[in-house]
Protein backbone atom coordinates (compact mmCIF):
# COMPACT_ATOMS: atom_id res chain seq x y z
CA UNK A 1 0.00 0.00 0.00
CA UNK A 2 1.34 3.37 -1.28
CA UNK A 3 2.19 5.85 1.54
CA UNK A 4 0.36 9.31 1.98
CA UNK A 5 2.98 12.12 2.16
CA UNK A 6 1.95 12.80 5.69
CA UNK A 7 3.42 9.10 6.97
CA UNK A 8 6.74 10.06 5.27
CA UNK A 9 7.34 12.95 6.42
CA UNK A 10 5.99 11.74 10.45
CA UNK A 11 8.22 8.85 9.59
CA UNK A 12 11.56 11.56 8.63
CA UNK A 13 10.14 14.05 11.41
CA UNK A 14 10.51 11.20 14.51
CA UNK A 15 13.53 9.07 13.42
CA UNK A 16 16.08 10.96 11.30
CA UNK A 17 15.01 15.09 12.05
CA UNK A 18 14.64 14.71 16.12
CA UNK A 19 17.29 12.40 16.53
CA UNK A 20 19.88 12.97 13.85
CA UNK A 21 19.66 16.77 13.23
CA UNK A 22 18.38 18.14 17.24
CA UNK A 23 19.99 15.40 18.68
CA UNK A 24 16.43 14.76 20.76
CA UNK A 25 16.67 12.40 23.54
CA UNK A 26 14.44 9.22 23.53
CA UNK A 27 12.17 10.86 26.41
CA UNK A 28 11.77 14.00 23.90
CA UNK A 29 10.88 11.64 20.94
CA UNK A 30 8.56 9.39 22.84
CA UNK A 31 6.47 12.43 24.50
CA UNK A 32 6.23 14.25 20.92
CA UNK A 33 5.18 10.74 19.63
CA UNK A 34 2.16 10.52 21.92
CA UNK A 35 1.26 14.05 20.88
CA UNK A 36 0.69 12.31 17.22
CA UNK A 37 -0.98 8.95 18.59
CA UNK A 38 -3.85 11.98 20.03
CA UNK A 39 -3.34 13.46 16.45
CA UNK A 40 -4.16 10.36 14.57
CA UNK A 41 -7.03 9.12 17.42
CA UNK A 42 -8.63 12.52 16.92
CA UNK A 43 -8.51 12.41 12.84
CA UNK A 44 -10.16 8.85 12.97
CA UNK A 45 -12.70 9.69 15.70
CA UNK A 46 -14.01 12.84 14.97
CA UNK A 47 -13.14 13.85 11.29
CA UNK A 48 -13.20 10.12 9.81
CA UNK A 49 -10.44 9.84 8.01
CA UNK A 50 -8.17 6.91 9.18
CA UNK A 51 -4.38 6.78 9.93
CA UNK A 52 -3.16 5.53 6.60
CA UNK A 53 -5.28 8.26 4.73
CA UNK A 54 -4.22 11.24 6.47
CA UNK A 55 -2.78 13.86 3.65
CA UNK A 56 -0.54 17.19 4.26
CA UNK A 57 -3.20 18.76 2.98
CA UNK A 58 -5.63 17.99 6.21
CA UNK A 59 -2.89 19.58 8.17
CA UNK A 60 -5.36 22.88 8.46
CA UNK A 61 -5.87 25.56 10.90
CA UNK A 62 -9.67 24.60 11.40
CA UNK A 63 -8.92 20.56 12.12
CA UNK A 64 -5.66 21.22 14.22
CA UNK A 65 -7.69 24.19 16.28
CA UNK A 66 -10.58 21.16 16.26
CA UNK A 67 -7.70 18.91 17.72
CA UNK A 68 -7.01 21.23 20.25
CA UNK A 69 -10.51 21.31 21.79
CA UNK A 70 -11.07 17.94 21.34
CA UNK A 71 -8.40 17.22 24.51
CA UNK A 72 -10.43 19.49 26.40
CA UNK A 73 -13.79 18.56 25.64
CA UNK A 74 -13.27 14.87 25.07
CA UNK A 75 -9.70 13.98 27.12
CA UNK A 76 -10.21 16.41 30.08
CA UNK A 77 -6.67 17.60 29.26
CA UNK A 78 -5.70 20.52 31.49
CA UNK A 79 -3.67 23.17 29.41
CA UNK A 80 -0.51 22.36 30.71
CA UNK A 81 -1.03 19.26 28.60
CA UNK A 82 -2.64 20.60 25.93
CA UNK A 83 0.71 22.77 25.55
CA UNK A 84 2.33 20.05 25.38
CA UNK A 85 0.83 18.52 22.42
CA UNK A 86 0.78 22.04 20.34
CA UNK A 87 4.43 22.27 21.18
CA UNK A 88 4.73 18.91 19.45
CA UNK A 89 2.78 19.76 16.61
CA UNK A 90 3.95 22.94 16.11
CA UNK A 91 7.43 21.59 16.15
CA UNK A 92 6.47 19.03 13.38
CA UNK A 93 4.96 22.25 11.47
CA UNK A 94 7.70 24.26 11.12
CA UNK A 95 9.90 21.00 9.65
CA UNK A 96 7.12 20.79 7.17
CA UNK A 97 7.44 24.46 6.32
CA UNK A 98 10.72 23.82 4.74
CA UNK A 99 10.54 20.60 3.47
CA UNK A 100 6.72 21.58 1.80
CA UNK A 101 6.85 25.22 1.27
CA UNK A 102 3.45 25.20 -0.89
CA UNK A 103 1.63 24.73 2.36
CA UNK A 104 3.37 27.72 4.22
CA UNK A 105 0.67 29.85 4.75
CA UNK A 106 -2.02 27.43 6.10
CA UNK A 107 1.18 26.01 7.98
CA UNK A 108 1.36 29.73 9.63
CA UNK A 109 -1.82 30.10 10.98
CA UNK A 110 -1.56 26.99 12.72
CA UNK A 111 1.45 28.59 14.42
CA UNK A 112 -0.64 31.60 15.09
CA UNK A 113 -2.69 29.22 17.20
CA UNK A 114 -2.26 31.09 20.68
CA UNK A 115 -1.17 28.77 23.88
CA UNK A 116 -3.74 27.80 26.98
CA UNK A 117 -2.55 30.40 29.49
CA UNK A 118 -1.58 28.82 33.09
CA UNK A 119 -2.46 29.83 36.09
CA UNK A 120 1.67 29.67 37.93
CA UNK A 121 1.36 27.12 40.88
CA UNK A 122 2.79 27.56 44.09
CA UNK A 123 6.37 25.49 44.70
CA UNK A 124 6.18 22.50 46.90
CA UNK A 125 9.62 21.76 47.97
CA UNK A 126 11.50 20.63 51.16
CA UNK A 127 13.01 22.35 53.84
CA UNK A 128 16.14 21.46 55.07
CA UNK A 129 14.58 19.65 58.04
CA UNK A 130 12.63 18.34 55.64
CA UNK A 131 15.19 16.90 53.45
CA UNK A 132 17.16 15.76 56.84
CA UNK A 133 13.94 13.67 58.24
CA UNK A 134 13.76 12.16 54.44
CA UNK A 135 17.36 10.89 54.68
CA UNK A 136 16.66 9.55 58.31
CA UNK A 137 14.97 6.84 56.70
CA UNK A 138 17.03 5.49 54.27
CA UNK A 139 18.88 2.45 55.46
CA UNK A 140 22.66 4.05 54.53
CA UNK A 141 24.24 1.13 56.33
CA UNK A 142 22.74 -1.57 53.80
CA UNK A 143 23.71 -1.98 49.65
CA UNK A 144 20.67 -1.12 48.26
CA UNK A 145 20.27 1.63 51.09
CA UNK A 146 23.56 3.20 50.35
CA UNK A 147 22.44 3.23 47.02
CA UNK A 148 19.44 4.98 47.54
CA UNK A 149 21.01 7.39 50.09
CA UNK A 150 23.28 8.56 47.28
CA UNK A 151 20.44 8.81 44.79
CA UNK A 152 18.93 11.31 47.08
CA UNK A 153 21.62 13.18 48.71
CA UNK A 154 23.08 13.68 44.70
CA UNK A 155 19.29 15.28 43.92
CA UNK A 156 19.34 17.11 46.84
CA UNK A 157 22.83 18.52 46.39
CA UNK A 158 23.26 18.88 42.90
CA UNK A 159 19.57 19.38 41.73
CA UNK A 160 19.82 17.60 38.63
CA UNK A 161 16.70 16.26 36.77
CA UNK A 162 15.46 12.49 37.42
CA UNK A 163 16.01 12.13 33.42
CA UNK A 164 20.01 13.42 33.85
CA UNK A 165 20.05 11.14 36.77
CA UNK A 166 19.46 8.03 35.54
CA UNK A 167 21.33 8.35 32.48
CA UNK A 168 24.58 9.30 34.75
CA UNK A 169 27.43 6.83 33.96
CA UNK A 170 30.67 5.80 36.11
CA UNK A 171 32.91 8.10 33.52
CA UNK A 172 30.75 10.98 34.40
CA UNK A 173 31.86 11.09 37.74
CA UNK A 174 34.74 12.85 38.38
CA UNK A 175 36.50 12.77 42.35
CA UNK A 176 39.37 13.80 42.06
CA UNK A 177 39.78 17.51 43.53
CA UNK A 178 37.86 19.24 41.86
CA UNK A 179 34.80 16.82 42.08
CA UNK A 180 32.56 17.37 39.45
CA UNK A 181 29.92 15.43 37.99
CA UNK A 182 29.28 15.85 34.29
CA UNK A 183 25.46 16.02 33.55
CA UNK A 184 23.92 15.73 30.04
CA UNK A 185 20.74 17.58 29.78
CA UNK A 186 17.99 18.91 27.67
CA UNK A 187 18.60 19.20 24.08
CA UNK A 188 21.96 17.27 24.06
CA UNK A 189 23.56 19.80 26.36
CA UNK A 190 25.67 18.86 29.39
CA UNK A 191 27.37 20.60 31.75
CA UNK A 192 29.85 19.98 34.97
CA UNK A 193 28.38 20.73 38.46
CA UNK A 194 30.46 20.43 41.29
CA UNK A 195 29.69 17.76 43.94
CA UNK A 196 29.31 19.17 47.43
CA UNK A 197 31.91 17.79 49.95
CA UNK A 198 28.98 16.45 51.91
CA UNK A 199 28.45 14.04 48.92
CA UNK A 200 31.89 13.02 47.88
CA UNK A 201 32.92 10.29 50.38
CA UNK A 202 29.06 8.80 50.41
CA UNK A 203 29.65 9.12 46.56
CA UNK A 204 32.97 7.37 46.78
CA UNK A 205 32.00 4.47 49.16
CA UNK A 206 29.41 4.19 46.76
CA UNK A 207 31.91 3.58 43.75
CA UNK A 208 33.61 1.05 45.82
CA UNK A 209 31.11 -1.68 46.99
CA UNK A 210 29.98 -1.40 43.45
CA UNK A 211 33.51 -2.00 42.08
CA UNK A 212 33.45 1.27 39.92
CA UNK A 213 36.74 2.01 40.84
CA UNK A 214 37.74 -0.62 38.02
CA UNK A 215 38.55 0.95 34.84
CA UNK A 216 36.83 -1.73 33.19
CA UNK A 217 33.24 -0.58 34.45
CA UNK A 218 33.26 3.16 33.13
CA UNK A 219 31.03 2.89 30.69
CA UNK A 220 28.39 1.35 33.13
CA UNK A 221 25.27 2.81 34.73
CA UNK A 222 25.84 4.75 38.11
CA UNK A 223 22.60 3.55 39.27
CA UNK A 224 21.28 -0.11 38.44
CA UNK A 225 17.79 -1.26 40.00
CA UNK A 226 17.55 -4.90 41.13
CA UNK A 227 17.55 -6.00 37.81
CA UNK A 228 20.99 -4.52 37.26
CA UNK A 229 19.07 -2.45 34.87
CA UNK A 230 19.50 1.53 34.48
CA UNK A 231 16.78 3.54 36.91
CA UNK A 232 13.44 4.37 34.97
CA UNK A 233 11.49 7.57 35.72
CA UNK A 234 8.72 5.51 37.73
CA UNK A 235 11.61 3.42 39.70
CA UNK A 236 13.08 6.86 40.93
CA UNK A 237 9.99 7.76 41.82
CA UNK A 238 8.99 4.75 43.72
CA UNK A 239 12.10 5.56 46.00
CA UNK A 240 11.08 8.80 46.68
CA UNK A 241 7.60 7.73 47.69
CA UNK A 242 8.33 4.66 50.02
CA UNK A 243 10.80 6.99 51.95
CA UNK A 244 8.55 10.18 51.58
CA UNK A 245 5.44 7.97 53.33
CA UNK A 246 7.93 7.10 55.88
CA UNK A 247 9.16 9.98 57.28
CA UNK A 248 5.38 11.88 56.44
CA UNK A 249 4.17 9.27 59.34
CA UNK A 250 6.92 11.22 62.07
CA UNK A 251 6.17 14.69 60.48
CA UNK A 252 3.71 15.36 57.87
CA UNK A 253 3.82 18.66 57.83
CA UNK A 254 7.66 18.85 56.35
CA UNK A 255 6.90 16.40 53.62
CA UNK A 256 4.56 17.24 51.27
CA UNK A 257 1.95 14.82 49.95
CA UNK A 258 2.79 15.10 46.42
CA UNK A 259 6.34 14.19 46.84
CA UNK A 260 7.81 14.18 43.66
CA UNK A 261 11.73 13.58 41.98
CA UNK A 262 11.26 17.38 40.60
CA UNK A 263 10.41 18.61 44.02
CA UNK A 264 14.13 17.16 44.87
CA UNK A 265 14.78 19.78 42.61
CA UNK A 266 12.40 22.52 43.86
CA UNK A 267 14.00 22.19 46.94
CA UNK A 268 17.88 22.34 45.97
CA UNK A 269 16.67 25.90 44.13
CA UNK A 270 14.92 27.21 47.25
CA UNK A 271 17.68 26.85 49.94
CA UNK A 272 20.19 28.33 47.11
CA UNK A 273 18.22 31.26 47.21
CA UNK A 274 17.59 31.20 50.69
CA UNK A 275 21.53 31.36 50.93
CA UNK A 276 21.78 33.94 49.03
CA UNK A 277 23.52 32.44 45.85
CA UNK A 278 23.30 34.44 42.80
CA UNK A 279 20.40 33.76 39.96
CA UNK A 280 23.08 33.36 37.45
CA UNK A 281 25.23 30.36 39.31
CA UNK A 282 21.77 28.63 40.32
CA UNK A 283 20.54 29.19 36.05
CA UNK A 284 23.85 27.41 35.44
CA UNK A 285 23.96 24.69 38.13
CA UNK A 286 19.92 23.51 37.33
CA UNK A 287 20.76 23.80 33.40
CA UNK A 288 18.29 26.50 32.65
CA UNK A 289 17.97 27.86 29.23
CA UNK A 290 17.01 31.62 30.66
CA UNK A 291 17.30 33.01 34.38
CA UNK A 292 13.99 33.87 34.18
CA UNK A 293 13.08 30.17 34.67
CA UNK A 294 15.15 30.00 37.88
CA UNK A 295 13.62 33.95 39.15
CA UNK A 296 10.59 31.68 40.05
CA UNK A 297 12.35 30.40 43.28
CA UNK A 298 13.47 34.18 44.16
CA UNK A 299 9.73 35.54 44.03
CA UNK A 300 8.78 32.35 46.20
CA UNK A 301 11.40 32.82 48.45
CA UNK A 302 10.06 36.49 48.81
CA UNK A 303 6.57 35.51 49.51
CA UNK A 304 7.96 32.89 51.68
CA UNK A 305 9.62 35.71 53.61
CA UNK A 306 7.47 38.30 53.38
CA UNK A 307 4.25 35.77 54.81
CA UNK A 308 7.06 34.96 58.20
CA UNK A 309 7.64 38.21 58.75
CA UNK A 310 3.75 38.99 58.64
CA UNK A 311 3.03 36.09 60.70
CA UNK A 312 6.06 37.53 63.02
CA UNK A 313 4.68 40.38 63.71
CA UNK A 314 1.24 39.99 64.30
CA UNK A 315 2.38 37.82 67.29
CA UNK A 316 4.82 41.12 68.41
CA UNK A 317 1.98 43.83 67.90
CA UNK A 318 -0.33 44.34 70.17
CA UNK A 319 -4.14 43.97 69.53
CA UNK A 320 -5.45 47.68 69.56
CA UNK A 321 -8.76 49.23 70.27
CA UNK A 322 -10.46 50.98 67.91
CA UNK A 323 -9.92 54.45 69.28
CA UNK A 324 -13.56 55.63 68.31
CA UNK A 325 -14.57 53.32 70.41
CA UNK A 326 -12.55 54.44 73.91
CA UNK A 327 -12.57 57.51 72.94
CA UNK A 328 -16.35 59.43 73.74
CA UNK A 329 -15.71 62.78 72.22
CA UNK A 330 -14.56 61.24 69.00
CA UNK A 331 -17.39 58.49 69.00
CA UNK A 332 -19.88 61.82 69.23
CA UNK A 333 -18.27 63.35 66.66
CA UNK A 334 -18.69 60.61 64.36
CA UNK A 335 -22.15 60.58 64.78
CA UNK A 336 -22.80 63.83 64.54
CA UNK A 337 -20.68 63.81 61.18
CA UNK A 338 -22.80 60.85 60.31
CA UNK A 339 -25.97 62.91 61.04
CA UNK A 340 -24.39 65.44 58.48
CA UNK A 341 -23.67 63.42 55.69
CA UNK A 342 -27.30 61.79 55.85
CA UNK A 343 -29.20 64.93 54.75
CA UNK A 344 -26.71 65.19 51.43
Amino acid sequence: MKRTDFAVFMNKYLTVYLVDTRGSKALTVESYRYAFISLLEYYTEELGISADKICLADLTYKNISGFYIWLETKHNNGALTRNQRQSAINSFIRYLMYERPEYLPEFQRILGIPFKKTMQKEISYLKPEGVRLLLKYVPADSKNGLRDYVILMLMYTTGIRVSELIYLKVKDVSLSKPCTLLVHGKGGKSRYIPLNSTIVPLLSQYMKEMHYDNHAKIDEWLFVNHMKQPFTRQGISYLIHKYANLARNEAPELIPADMSPHKMRHSTAMSLVSSGVDLIYIRDLLGHVSVKTTEIYARADAKAKREAIEAAAKELVPQEEAVWESNISLREWLKTYCKSTDSL
